[in-house]
Protein backbone atom coordinates (compact mmCIF):
# COMPACT_ATOMS: atom_id res chain seq x y z
CA UNK A 1 0.00 0.00 0.00
CA UNK A 2 1.31 3.62 -0.53
CA UNK A 3 2.00 5.58 2.71
CA UNK A 4 0.08 8.22 1.44
CA UNK A 5 -2.99 5.76 1.96
CA UNK A 6 -2.45 5.75 5.83
CA UNK A 7 -3.77 9.21 6.10
CA UNK A 8 -7.18 7.84 5.19
CA UNK A 9 -6.92 4.90 7.03
CA UNK A 10 -9.58 4.39 9.58
CA UNK A 11 -7.93 5.01 13.28
CA UNK A 12 -8.89 1.44 14.12
CA UNK A 13 -7.15 0.27 11.49
CA UNK A 14 -4.27 2.03 11.92
CA UNK A 15 -3.44 1.03 15.65
CA UNK A 16 -3.57 -2.80 13.91
CA UNK A 17 -0.41 -1.91 12.82
CA UNK A 18 1.03 -0.66 16.38
CA UNK A 19 3.17 -2.96 18.50
CA UNK A 20 1.14 -3.94 21.76
CA UNK A 21 3.84 -5.67 24.05
CA UNK A 22 7.04 -4.86 24.37
CA UNK A 23 9.70 -7.14 26.27
CA UNK A 24 13.01 -5.84 27.81
CA UNK A 25 15.53 -8.92 28.17
CA UNK A 26 18.04 -7.90 31.07
CA UNK A 27 18.13 -5.72 33.94
CA UNK A 28 21.50 -3.71 34.75
CA UNK A 29 22.13 -0.58 33.22
CA UNK A 30 21.18 -1.15 29.70
CA UNK A 31 17.67 -2.65 30.08
CA UNK A 32 16.59 0.04 33.04
CA UNK A 33 17.95 3.09 30.68
CA UNK A 34 15.83 1.52 27.78
CA UNK A 35 13.02 0.71 30.21
CA UNK A 36 12.80 4.52 31.40
CA UNK A 37 13.22 6.01 28.55
CA UNK A 38 10.51 3.93 26.05
CA UNK A 39 8.22 4.23 29.25
CA UNK A 40 8.42 8.14 28.78
CA UNK A 41 8.40 8.67 25.43
CA UNK A 42 5.92 5.87 23.96
CA UNK A 43 2.34 5.89 23.36
CA UNK A 44 0.19 5.29 26.46
CA UNK A 45 -1.65 1.53 25.39
CA UNK A 46 1.41 0.27 24.84
CA UNK A 47 2.88 -2.37 27.08
CA UNK A 48 6.43 -2.71 28.50
CA UNK A 49 7.96 -5.69 30.26
CA UNK A 50 11.02 -6.22 31.85
CA UNK A 51 12.48 -9.58 32.75
CA UNK A 52 15.57 -10.47 34.70
CA UNK A 53 16.97 -12.52 37.20
CA UNK A 54 18.24 -11.63 40.41
CA UNK A 55 20.60 -14.67 40.47
CA UNK A 56 22.07 -13.36 37.29
CA UNK A 57 24.93 -11.08 38.24
CA UNK A 58 25.58 -7.80 35.90
CA UNK A 59 28.78 -6.63 34.66
CA UNK A 60 27.71 -2.74 35.26
CA UNK A 61 29.94 -1.45 32.57
CA UNK A 62 29.55 2.18 32.61
CA UNK A 63 30.53 4.31 35.81
CA UNK A 64 32.69 7.16 33.86
CA UNK A 65 30.34 8.73 31.58
CA UNK A 66 30.57 11.81 28.69
CA UNK A 67 28.47 14.74 28.48
CA UNK A 68 25.85 13.26 26.32
CA UNK A 69 24.22 11.88 29.50
CA UNK A 70 22.86 14.88 30.55
CA UNK A 71 20.73 14.89 27.65
CA UNK A 72 19.60 11.31 28.66
CA UNK A 73 18.63 12.57 31.95
CA UNK A 74 16.79 15.28 30.78
CA UNK A 75 14.91 13.54 28.68
CA UNK A 76 13.66 11.47 31.34
CA UNK A 77 13.16 14.83 33.40
CA UNK A 78 15.37 14.01 36.49
CA UNK A 79 16.87 16.32 38.73
CA UNK A 80 20.31 16.52 38.36
CA UNK A 81 20.96 17.01 42.26
CA UNK A 82 18.79 14.12 43.05
CA UNK A 83 20.65 11.75 40.36
CA UNK A 84 24.22 12.53 41.93
CA UNK A 85 22.50 12.03 45.14
CA UNK A 86 20.77 8.45 44.53
CA UNK A 87 23.94 7.36 42.39
CA UNK A 88 26.63 8.40 44.65
CA UNK A 89 28.13 10.53 41.58
CA UNK A 90 30.48 12.91 41.22
CA UNK A 91 31.34 14.97 38.21
CA UNK A 92 33.67 14.47 35.49
CA UNK A 93 35.97 17.04 33.41
CA UNK A 94 37.77 14.33 31.34
CA UNK A 95 40.00 10.99 31.43
CA UNK A 96 44.09 11.73 32.49
CA UNK A 97 46.07 9.38 30.76
CA UNK A 98 49.11 8.64 32.67
CA UNK A 99 52.36 6.42 30.85
CA UNK A 100 50.29 5.89 27.64
CA UNK A 101 52.59 7.50 25.58
CA UNK A 102 56.00 6.34 27.42
CA UNK A 103 56.35 6.03 31.00
CA UNK A 104 56.51 8.99 33.00
CA UNK A 105 54.10 10.81 30.48
CA UNK A 106 50.75 12.40 31.84
CA UNK A 107 48.12 14.24 29.51
CA UNK A 108 44.29 15.15 29.96
CA UNK A 109 41.54 14.56 27.17
CA UNK A 110 39.52 17.32 28.65
CA UNK A 111 35.45 17.85 27.64
CA UNK A 112 34.61 20.73 25.62
CA UNK A 113 36.47 23.10 23.71
CA UNK A 114 40.02 24.40 23.52
CA UNK A 115 41.14 27.91 23.12
CA UNK A 116 38.86 30.07 20.76
CA UNK A 117 38.95 29.56 17.00
CA UNK A 118 39.68 32.42 14.45
CA UNK A 119 38.04 32.98 11.60
CA UNK A 120 40.48 31.99 9.38
CA UNK A 121 41.62 28.79 11.14
CA UNK A 122 41.12 26.78 13.99
CA UNK A 123 42.82 27.46 17.54
CA UNK A 124 45.13 24.60 17.52
CA UNK A 125 46.89 25.89 14.73
CA UNK A 126 48.09 29.09 15.82
CA UNK A 127 49.17 27.23 18.80
CA UNK A 128 51.09 25.18 16.27
CA UNK A 129 53.37 27.14 14.53
CA UNK A 130 54.29 28.65 18.34
CA UNK A 131 55.18 24.96 19.81
CA UNK A 132 56.96 24.34 16.62
CA UNK A 133 58.75 27.97 17.18
CA UNK A 134 59.22 26.73 20.73
CA UNK A 135 57.21 29.91 22.10
CA UNK A 136 54.00 27.98 23.42
CA UNK A 137 53.23 25.91 26.69
CA UNK A 138 51.33 23.01 26.26
CA UNK A 139 48.10 22.28 24.92
CA UNK A 140 46.29 21.78 28.32
CA UNK A 141 47.12 25.45 29.35
CA UNK A 142 44.02 26.53 26.62
CA UNK A 143 41.34 24.62 27.77
CA UNK A 144 39.27 25.28 31.31
CA UNK A 145 38.43 21.52 31.06
CA UNK A 146 41.97 20.51 31.13
CA UNK A 147 43.12 23.45 33.58
CA UNK A 148 40.05 23.10 36.52
CA UNK A 149 41.00 19.21 37.00
CA UNK A 150 44.82 19.34 37.48
CA UNK A 151 43.64 21.70 40.49
CA UNK A 152 40.58 19.34 41.15
CA UNK A 153 38.21 22.25 40.72
CA UNK A 154 34.87 22.41 39.36
CA UNK A 155 31.46 24.46 39.11
CA UNK A 156 29.07 24.08 36.39
CA UNK A 157 28.85 26.45 33.81
CA UNK A 158 26.93 30.05 35.67
CA UNK A 159 24.13 30.70 32.50
CA UNK A 160 24.61 34.74 33.39
CA UNK A 161 28.70 34.52 32.02
CA UNK A 162 28.19 33.78 27.99
CA UNK A 163 31.50 35.35 27.12
CA UNK A 164 32.99 33.48 29.89
CA UNK A 165 35.62 30.32 29.63
CA UNK A 166 33.12 29.24 32.51
CA UNK A 167 30.36 28.71 30.11
CA UNK A 168 32.72 26.05 27.98
CA UNK A 169 33.04 23.96 31.18
CA UNK A 170 31.40 20.70 29.83
CA UNK A 171 30.86 17.88 32.12
CA UNK A 172 29.55 14.61 32.46
CA UNK A 173 29.21 11.75 36.05
CA UNK A 174 30.80 9.11 37.82
CA UNK A 175 27.99 7.41 39.02
CA UNK A 176 27.61 3.63 40.52
CA UNK A 177 25.98 2.07 37.87
CA UNK A 178 24.02 -0.35 40.22
CA UNK A 179 22.22 2.53 41.76
CA UNK A 180 21.93 4.11 38.41
CA UNK A 181 19.69 0.92 37.32
CA UNK A 182 18.26 0.84 40.84
CA UNK A 183 17.01 4.96 40.34
CA UNK A 184 15.77 4.41 36.58
CA UNK A 185 13.86 0.89 37.77
CA UNK A 186 12.01 3.05 40.24
CA UNK A 187 10.92 5.95 37.14
CA UNK A 188 10.07 3.33 34.81
CA UNK A 189 8.12 1.15 37.33
CA UNK A 190 5.93 4.11 38.09
CA UNK A 191 5.52 4.77 34.24
CA UNK A 192 4.06 1.33 33.85
CA UNK A 193 7.10 -0.60 33.29
CA UNK A 194 6.25 -4.17 34.46
CA UNK A 195 9.00 -5.95 36.30
CA UNK A 196 9.00 -10.15 36.23
CA UNK A 197 11.71 -11.88 38.00
CA UNK A 198 13.01 -15.29 36.95
CA UNK A 199 15.13 -17.29 34.10
CA UNK A 200 14.02 -18.13 30.98
CA UNK A 201 14.61 -21.29 29.85
CA UNK A 202 13.56 -21.19 26.24
CA UNK A 203 12.76 -18.82 23.20
CA UNK A 204 10.47 -19.59 21.24
CA UNK A 205 9.93 -18.64 17.34
CA UNK A 206 8.03 -18.34 14.94
CA UNK A 207 8.90 -21.27 12.57
CA UNK A 208 7.91 -19.15 9.42
CA UNK A 209 9.50 -15.53 9.53
CA UNK A 210 11.86 -16.75 12.18
CA UNK A 211 10.59 -13.76 14.75
CA UNK A 212 10.56 -14.05 18.42
CA UNK A 213 7.14 -14.85 19.44
CA UNK A 214 7.38 -15.62 23.48
CA UNK A 215 9.88 -16.33 26.59
CA UNK A 216 8.88 -19.52 28.88
CA UNK A 217 10.32 -18.75 32.03
CA UNK A 218 11.14 -21.47 34.72
CA UNK A 219 7.97 -21.28 36.14
CA UNK A 220 6.40 -22.07 33.00
CA UNK A 221 5.08 -18.83 32.69
CA UNK A 222 4.52 -17.61 28.82
CA UNK A 223 5.83 -14.37 28.25
CA UNK A 224 4.88 -12.93 24.38
CA UNK A 225 5.47 -9.91 22.87
CA UNK A 226 5.56 -8.12 18.98
CA UNK A 227 9.05 -6.58 19.95
CA UNK A 228 11.92 -7.90 21.99
CA UNK A 229 15.15 -5.96 22.82
CA UNK A 230 17.96 -7.75 23.99
CA UNK A 231 19.75 -6.17 27.61
CA UNK A 232 21.04 -9.50 28.38
CA UNK A 233 24.79 -8.81 28.27
CA UNK A 234 27.71 -10.52 26.71
CA UNK A 235 25.77 -13.90 26.13
CA UNK A 236 23.09 -11.93 23.65
CA UNK A 237 20.13 -14.50 24.93
CA UNK A 238 17.85 -13.29 22.21
CA UNK A 239 20.40 -11.65 19.45
CA UNK A 240 22.94 -14.32 19.45
CA UNK A 241 21.90 -17.46 21.23
CA UNK A 242 18.45 -17.72 19.51
CA UNK A 243 18.54 -15.75 16.08
CA UNK A 244 22.24 -16.28 15.33
CA UNK A 245 23.32 -12.94 14.16
CA UNK A 246 27.11 -13.39 14.27
CA UNK A 247 30.02 -11.00 15.82
CA UNK A 248 32.30 -9.95 14.05
CA UNK A 249 35.77 -9.76 16.48
CA UNK A 250 38.17 -7.02 16.51
CA UNK A 251 40.51 -8.01 18.88
CA UNK A 252 43.47 -8.23 16.36
CA UNK A 253 42.99 -4.18 16.51
CA UNK A 254 41.74 -4.20 20.30
CA UNK A 255 43.57 -7.17 21.74
CA UNK A 256 42.80 -6.46 25.38
CA UNK A 257 40.55 -9.67 26.60
CA UNK A 258 39.86 -10.12 30.35
CA UNK A 259 39.58 -6.96 32.95
CA UNK A 260 40.03 -7.09 36.91
CA UNK A 261 37.48 -4.88 38.90
CA UNK A 262 37.47 -4.25 42.36
CA UNK A 263 36.27 -1.60 44.42
CA UNK A 264 38.05 0.38 47.51
CA UNK A 265 38.00 3.32 49.75
CA UNK A 266 38.44 6.63 49.07
CA UNK A 267 41.45 8.71 48.51
CA UNK A 268 41.30 11.83 50.56
CA UNK A 269 41.13 14.43 47.02
CA UNK A 270 37.93 13.94 45.28
CA UNK A 271 38.97 14.63 41.59
CA UNK A 272 36.88 15.41 39.16
CA UNK A 273 38.34 13.32 35.91
CA UNK A 274 38.76 9.53 35.19
CA UNK A 275 42.37 8.15 35.65
CA UNK A 276 43.71 5.29 32.79
CA UNK A 277 47.36 4.65 33.98
CA UNK A 278 49.07 2.20 31.15
CA UNK A 279 50.52 -1.03 32.78
CA UNK A 280 52.76 -3.32 30.87
CA UNK A 281 50.07 -5.34 29.13
CA UNK A 282 47.07 -2.88 29.47
CA UNK A 283 45.56 -0.27 31.75
CA UNK A 284 44.06 0.72 34.61
CA UNK A 285 40.93 2.59 35.10
CA UNK A 286 40.09 4.83 38.46
CA UNK A 287 36.47 6.21 38.96
CA UNK A 288 36.31 8.33 41.99
CA UNK A 289 32.13 8.23 43.37
CA UNK A 290 31.39 9.70 46.71
CA UNK A 291 31.14 6.90 48.92
CA UNK A 292 34.27 4.72 47.10
CA UNK A 293 36.86 4.41 44.25
CA UNK A 294 35.89 2.29 40.95
CA UNK A 295 39.37 0.45 40.06
CA UNK A 296 40.04 -2.50 37.38
CA UNK A 297 42.68 -3.45 34.91
CA UNK A 298 42.02 -4.70 31.51
CA UNK A 299 44.45 -6.44 29.82
CA UNK A 300 45.60 -9.00 27.26
CA UNK A 301 45.51 -12.81 28.52
CA UNK A 302 48.01 -13.52 25.66
CA UNK A 303 50.75 -11.15 27.38
CA UNK A 304 49.64 -10.94 31.21
CA UNK A 305 48.29 -14.33 33.65
CA UNK A 306 44.80 -13.17 35.74
CA UNK A 307 47.12 -13.78 38.29
CA UNK A 308 49.88 -11.47 37.57
CA UNK A 309 46.69 -8.22 36.23
CA UNK A 310 45.33 -8.73 39.47
CA UNK A 311 48.25 -8.35 41.98
CA UNK A 312 48.93 -5.23 39.68
CA UNK A 313 45.52 -3.68 40.27
CA UNK A 314 45.87 -4.14 44.10
CA UNK A 315 49.68 -3.14 44.44
CA UNK A 316 48.15 0.07 42.91
CA UNK A 317 44.88 0.99 45.17
CA UNK A 318 44.43 4.54 46.57
CA UNK A 319 43.00 2.48 49.81
CA UNK A 320 41.63 -0.89 50.90
CA UNK A 321 39.42 -3.28 49.00
CA UNK A 322 35.93 -3.33 49.40
CA UNK A 323 35.09 -6.57 47.51
CA UNK A 324 37.05 -9.56 45.95
CA UNK A 325 38.38 -8.85 42.74
CA UNK A 326 36.30 -10.04 39.62
CA UNK A 327 37.74 -11.61 36.49
CA UNK A 328 35.43 -9.93 32.98
CA UNK A 329 36.32 -11.96 29.74
CA UNK A 330 35.44 -10.28 26.90
CA UNK A 331 36.01 -9.97 22.87
CA UNK A 332 35.98 -6.35 21.58
CA UNK A 333 33.66 -6.20 18.15
CA UNK A 334 30.51 -5.86 17.20
CA UNK A 335 27.04 -7.95 16.80
CA UNK A 336 26.87 -8.29 12.89
CA UNK A 337 23.28 -6.84 13.05
CA UNK A 338 22.20 -4.81 15.89
CA UNK A 339 18.58 -5.51 14.65
CA UNK A 340 17.72 -8.87 13.55
CA UNK A 341 13.94 -9.47 13.06
CA UNK A 342 11.91 -8.37 15.52
CA UNK A 343 14.67 -7.85 18.13
CA UNK A 344 17.08 -4.95 19.17
CA UNK A 345 20.15 -5.67 20.84
CA UNK A 346 21.06 -3.04 23.42
CA UNK A 347 23.95 -2.80 25.29
CA UNK A 348 26.80 -5.84 25.66
CA UNK A 349 24.43 -7.82 23.81
CA UNK A 350 24.87 -6.08 20.62
CA UNK A 351 28.95 -5.81 21.24
CA UNK A 352 31.90 -4.83 23.37
CA UNK A 353 34.06 -1.54 23.38
CA UNK A 354 36.41 -1.26 26.04
CA UNK A 355 35.92 1.19 28.08
CA UNK A 356 39.16 3.55 27.50
CA UNK A 357 37.16 6.62 26.59
CA UNK A 358 34.23 5.92 28.56
CA UNK A 359 31.45 4.92 25.94
CA UNK A 360 29.82 2.04 27.28
CA UNK A 361 26.53 4.10 28.56
CA UNK A 362 26.71 6.42 25.42
CA UNK A 363 26.30 3.83 23.61
CA UNK A 364 23.23 2.64 25.16
CA UNK A 365 21.90 6.13 25.19
CA UNK A 366 22.13 6.38 21.23
CA UNK A 367 20.94 3.06 21.18
CA UNK A 368 17.91 4.59 22.29
CA UNK A 369 17.16 7.14 20.83
CA UNK A 370 17.72 5.61 17.06
CA UNK A 371 15.58 3.14 18.23
CA UNK A 372 12.74 5.49 19.30
CA UNK A 373 13.24 7.59 16.21
CA UNK A 374 12.97 4.28 13.85
CA UNK A 375 10.71 2.58 16.31
CA UNK A 376 8.71 0.29 14.50
CA UNK A 377 5.25 -0.80 13.73
CA UNK A 378 4.30 -4.81 13.36
CA UNK A 379 5.19 -4.36 9.69
CA UNK A 380 8.61 -4.48 10.38
CA UNK A 381 10.13 -1.95 7.40
CA UNK A 382 12.95 -3.34 6.53
CA UNK A 383 14.63 0.07 5.20
CA UNK A 384 13.89 0.91 8.90
CA UNK A 385 16.03 -1.90 10.05
CA UNK A 386 18.75 -1.47 7.76
CA UNK A 387 19.11 2.09 8.17
CA UNK A 388 19.48 1.43 12.24
CA UNK A 389 22.20 -1.24 11.57
CA UNK A 390 23.89 0.98 9.07
CA UNK A 391 23.68 4.02 11.69
CA UNK A 392 24.81 1.67 14.11
CA UNK A 393 27.92 0.41 12.76
CA UNK A 394 29.28 3.59 11.48
CA UNK A 395 28.99 4.62 15.75
CA UNK A 396 30.87 1.32 16.35
CA UNK A 397 33.71 1.45 13.64
CA UNK A 398 34.31 5.53 14.27
CA UNK A 399 34.72 4.96 18.26
CA UNK A 400 36.70 1.59 17.64
CA UNK A 401 39.28 3.86 15.57
CA UNK A 402 39.44 6.49 18.19
CA UNK A 403 40.28 3.57 20.48
CA UNK A 404 42.89 1.99 18.03
CA UNK A 405 44.55 5.82 17.99
CA UNK A 406 45.54 5.54 21.83
CA UNK A 407 47.18 2.19 20.96
CA UNK A 408 48.94 2.85 18.05
CA UNK A 409 50.55 5.74 19.21
CA UNK A 410 52.34 3.77 21.85
CA UNK A 411 56.11 4.57 22.30
CA UNK A 412 56.91 2.27 25.36
CA UNK A 413 60.31 0.08 24.16
CA UNK A 414 60.40 -2.74 26.35
CA UNK A 415 56.94 -4.22 26.71
CA UNK A 416 55.66 -7.13 24.27
CA UNK A 417 52.30 -6.13 24.52
CA UNK A 418 52.64 -2.49 23.23
CA UNK A 419 55.07 -3.11 20.34
CA UNK A 420 52.17 -5.31 18.85
CA UNK A 421 50.11 -2.42 19.23
CA UNK A 422 52.66 0.33 17.54
CA UNK A 423 53.38 -2.02 14.81
CA UNK A 424 50.20 -3.67 13.99
CA UNK A 425 48.11 -2.88 10.83
CA UNK A 426 45.40 -0.44 11.57
CA UNK A 427 42.49 0.50 9.48
CA UNK A 428 43.19 2.77 6.44
CA UNK A 429 40.76 5.48 8.31
CA UNK A 430 42.89 5.51 11.46
CA UNK A 431 46.39 5.61 9.20
CA UNK A 432 44.95 8.57 7.40
CA UNK A 433 44.36 10.86 10.13
CA UNK A 434 47.59 10.02 11.63
CA UNK A 435 49.25 10.93 8.11
CA UNK A 436 46.80 14.17 7.95
CA UNK A 437 47.76 15.37 11.46
CA UNK A 438 51.44 14.90 10.76
CA UNK A 439 51.69 16.85 7.65
CA UNK A 440 50.10 20.07 8.48
CA UNK A 441 48.42 19.28 11.93
CA UNK A 442 44.79 19.07 9.89
CA UNK A 443 41.92 17.23 11.82
CA UNK A 444 38.71 16.62 10.30
CA UNK A 445 35.75 15.02 11.79
CA UNK A 446 34.00 11.75 9.88
CA UNK A 447 30.03 12.66 9.75
CA UNK A 448 28.44 12.56 13.17
CA UNK A 449 30.77 10.71 15.06
CA UNK A 450 31.04 11.26 18.50
CA UNK A 451 34.37 12.16 18.98
CA UNK A 452 35.26 15.91 17.60
CA UNK A 453 38.44 18.03 16.61
CA UNK A 454 39.43 18.99 20.10
CA UNK A 455 39.49 15.20 21.17
CA UNK A 456 41.29 13.78 18.06
CA UNK A 457 43.88 16.71 18.84
CA UNK A 458 44.76 15.98 22.84
CA UNK A 459 45.12 12.14 22.06
CA UNK A 460 47.28 12.20 19.54
CA UNK A 461 49.45 14.96 20.31
CA UNK A 462 49.33 13.43 23.68
CA UNK A 463 50.58 10.26 22.83
CA UNK A 464 53.52 12.04 21.06
CA UNK A 465 52.66 12.32 17.49
CA UNK A 466 54.06 15.67 16.21
CA UNK A 467 53.06 17.78 13.16
CA UNK A 468 55.62 18.70 10.81
CA UNK A 469 54.13 22.07 10.10
CA UNK A 470 50.84 24.46 10.35
CA UNK A 471 47.94 25.63 8.50
CA UNK A 472 49.65 28.13 5.89
CA UNK A 473 46.74 30.31 6.54
CA UNK A 474 47.98 31.32 10.36
CA UNK A 475 50.99 33.09 8.91
CA UNK A 476 48.86 35.68 7.94
CA UNK A 477 49.25 36.60 11.75
CA UNK A 478 52.94 37.80 13.22
CA UNK A 479 54.13 35.62 16.08
CA UNK A 480 53.95 38.52 18.53
CA UNK A 481 50.34 39.21 17.64
CA UNK A 482 49.61 34.99 18.08
CA UNK A 483 51.89 34.71 21.28
CA UNK A 484 49.96 37.82 22.70
CA UNK A 485 46.70 36.05 21.94
CA UNK A 486 47.64 32.50 23.30
CA UNK A 487 48.98 34.21 26.43
CA UNK A 488 45.43 36.11 26.64
CA UNK A 489 43.61 33.10 26.53
CA UNK A 490 46.02 31.41 28.80
CA UNK A 491 45.51 34.56 31.70
CA UNK A 492 41.72 34.45 31.21
CA UNK A 493 41.29 30.73 31.91
CA UNK A 494 43.41 30.41 35.02
CA UNK A 495 41.87 33.56 36.31
CA UNK A 496 38.59 31.59 36.16
CA UNK A 497 40.06 28.21 37.40
CA UNK A 498 41.59 30.32 40.75
CA UNK A 499 37.84 31.44 41.67
CA UNK A 500 36.36 28.21 41.01
CA UNK A 501 35.80 25.90 44.77
CA UNK A 502 37.26 22.19 44.97
CA UNK A 503 35.26 19.67 43.72
CA UNK A 504 34.53 18.37 46.67
CA UNK A 505 33.54 21.92 48.41
CA UNK A 506 31.16 22.37 45.44
CA UNK A 507 29.49 18.39 46.29
CA UNK A 508 29.22 19.23 49.55
CA UNK A 509 27.33 22.31 48.59
CA UNK A 510 24.89 21.13 45.93
CA UNK A 511 24.63 17.44 46.28
CA UNK A 512 26.43 15.44 48.95
CA UNK A 513 25.08 11.65 48.98
CA UNK A 514 24.30 9.91 52.45
CA UNK A 515 27.50 7.73 53.74
CA UNK A 516 27.61 4.62 52.91
CA UNK A 517 28.57 1.72 55.46
CA UNK A 518 31.02 -1.28 53.52
CA UNK A 519 30.57 -3.52 56.59
CA UNK A 520 28.26 -5.37 54.49
CA UNK A 521 28.32 -4.66 50.56
CA UNK A 522 24.99 -4.88 49.43
CA UNK A 523 23.97 -8.03 46.76
CA UNK A 524 22.81 -5.87 43.92
CA UNK A 525 25.95 -3.55 43.78
CA UNK A 526 28.24 -4.03 40.65
CA UNK A 527 31.48 -3.07 39.76
CA UNK A 528 33.00 -2.22 36.38
CA UNK A 529 33.53 0.83 34.52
Amino acid sequence: MHPDLNKAMPSNQQNERTLRDVVIVGGGTAGWMTAAALSRCLPHGQRIRLVESDQISTIGVGEATIPSIRAFNQLLNLDEDEFIRQTQATFKLGIEFVNWGKPGDSYIHGFGQIGRDQVVAKFYQYWLKMVQAGKAPDLEAFSINTVAPRHAKFMRPPKDMPNSPLSDISYAFHFDAGLYARYLRGIAERQGVLRTEGRIVEVQTNAQNGHITALRMENDELISADFFIDCSGLSGLLIEKTLQTGYEDWSHYLPADSAIAVPCTSSETLLPYTRSTAHQAGWQWRIPLQHRTGNGHVFCSKFMSADEAQAILMRNLDGQALAEPRLIRFTTGKRKRAWNKNCVAIGLSGGFMEPLESTSIHMIQTAIMRLLSLFPDRGFSQVDIDTYNAQNDEEYLRIRDFLIMHYKLNQHQDAPFWQYCREMEVPKEVQHRIDLYRSHGRIFRLGEELFADASWLQVMHGQGLRASSYHPLVDQRSEEDIAYFLSQVQKTIQKCVDVMPTHAEFIAATCVAEKVNFGVMPQTQRYGT
